[in-house]
């Protein structure tokens, strides 16, 4: 029996005014990478694309372990965009031979007033063809197990991402290394524009 399950989520992050804007830490996604899992279970597999080990689940009676090849690139807004590209289920082949994931997030800086805002949005659908004796589950009660399990998953890069993002980005301000090029690209821009 072939099932879908859909979550989605939405934020909004105040972002503490610093020297060096936002835009600029977004310009660079494997940081939203680093704000979303633990390093030691990400692998850069390309330039915009990275494999990330996700926690174990457990839906009814079924443990599994998803692996995802997400696709993270900035355009020229400083909107950060996120795509699954790939999903391997670690330790039930059957189900991974009958699953299909579709991650798509957005991540963009909003000016408000005189301060920034940062605002996101995460859609994930989940196809997976149910085994048996699971597939006789009635399917309002597959559904809502599902969609629940795919919500919870969303919540928690939610609020890992609205608190190591903020940290990430600080420090990336803050490290005198990235302000001190920022501060001189700025004034040679400025001296560019005066000249």
């Amino acid at each position: 029996m072939y099932s879908q399950f859909v979550a989605s989520q939405s934020l909004e992050i105040d972002v503490p005014e610093q020297e060096v804007p936002i835009e600029h830490y977004l310009r660079q996604p494997q940081h939203l990478v680093r704000a979303i899992a633990d390093p030691t279970l990400i692998k850069q597999i390309s330039p915009e694309c990275f494999r990330i080990k996700m926690r174990p689940l457990h839906f009814m009676s079924l443990n599994f372990q998803p692996m995802v090849d997400l696709k993270i690139w900035a355009d020229s807004e400083s909107t950060v965009h996120l795509r699954s590209v790939g999903c391997e289920i670690l330790g039930l082949d059957y189900i991974n031979q009958r699953f299909a994931l579709d991650l798509k997030g957005k991540l963009h800086p909003k000016q408000v007033h005189n301060y920034t805002l940062l605002k996101g949005t995460a859609d994930l659908k989940v196809s997976v063809n149910v085994p048996f004796p699971l597939s006789l589950t009635p399917q309002p009660i597959l559904e809502t197990t599902g969609n629940g399990l795919l919500k919870s998953v969303l919540v928690r890069i939610k609020q890992k991402l609205m608190h190591q993002l903020l940290l990430d980005y600080l420090q990336w301000a803050n490290n005198d290394k990235y302000t001190n090029v920022y501060i001189q690209a700025q004034t040679v821009k400025d001296w560019q524009i005066e000249s």
